[in-house]
């Protein structure tokens, strides 16, 4: 099952179907612009920053809009090869892609290399939480976070999804974000949320989405790399070895 916001035939839908499993898409969330302008406004003036913080595709969509190139003096920070992989297919290079796909990894990456004084642009989703900004922040950076698309809830068959649930043939579910997790427990209702998550394998993108499901109770298998790919690759596995 895949509860990314995505199409029939989106990314990690497409991957799962080439390892020769059958999909069921439950786009737990919907992905919109952002509602103001304060983006744009903001992007008019980006040769103020020294850098622009990239959380994910959808921000870089979101900015390209606006900025189509990249002023000469502005560095990119990516979290995530997929997130780096679209920005250098777009013409923007990243100067700074820490190993790990999560926030923390960013923080210790900027710590690393100092960032006391820079002045950082985060566009970010309206549910982002605030671990980049505080972190970047105590690290002396002056961090803009700008709402560069809403992340909302997406309409569900409910009365279906509760349907194949109680049929019990769902082999594994993944999140890829930790508003997935929120929203489909929110649409589903605790009680069969909780006996989807325990009826099949559950599969993590990263740890922060891991973590969400662990405020709920149960552990998920992180994916063997935080990409889409990996996401795929190890939903396979754990079916393949699921008695």
């Amino acid at each position: 099952m895949v509860t990314r916001a995505e199409s029939h035939d989106g990314p990690l839908s497409s991957q799962l179907r080439g390892l020769g499993l059958n999909v069921l898409l439950w786009p737990a969330v919907s992905v919109a612009p952002s509602s103001g302008n304060s983006l744009e406004q903001t992007l008019a003036r980006v040769e103020d920053f020294d850098w622009i913080v990239f959380a994910s595709r959808h921000a870089v969509t979101a900015v390209i809009r606006w900025l189509p190139h990249l002023p000469v003096g502005v560095r990119v920070a990516a979290i995530g090869r997929a997130t780096a992989q679209v920005l250098r297919h777009r013409g923007f290079r990243v100067d700074l892609l820490p190993n790990e796909a999560n926030a923390a990894a960013l923080v210790n990456a900027f710590a690393s290399q100092g960032c006391a004084g820079a002045r950082i642009l985060y566009p970010a989703s309206s549910r982002a939480l605030p671990t980049i900004a505080q972190g970047l922040t105590q690290l002396g950076a002056k961090v803009s976070q700008v709402e560069a698309y809403r992340t909302e809830p997406a309409p569900l068959d409910v009365n279906d999804c509760r349907a194949w649930i109680d049929r019990k043939v769902i082999g594994a579910v993944t999140f890829a974000s930790p508003s997935a997790v929120i929203e489909l427990e929110r649409a589903l209702g605790p009680p069969h949320f909780s006996r989807l998550l325990t009826q099949a394998a559950v599969v993590a993108i990263g740890p922060t989405t891991a973590r969400a499901l662990a405020d709920r109770g149960r552990t998920a298998v992180l994916a063997e790399s935080a990409t889409l790919s990996g996401l795929a690759n190890t939903t396979l596995r754990l079916l393949q070895t699921r008695p």
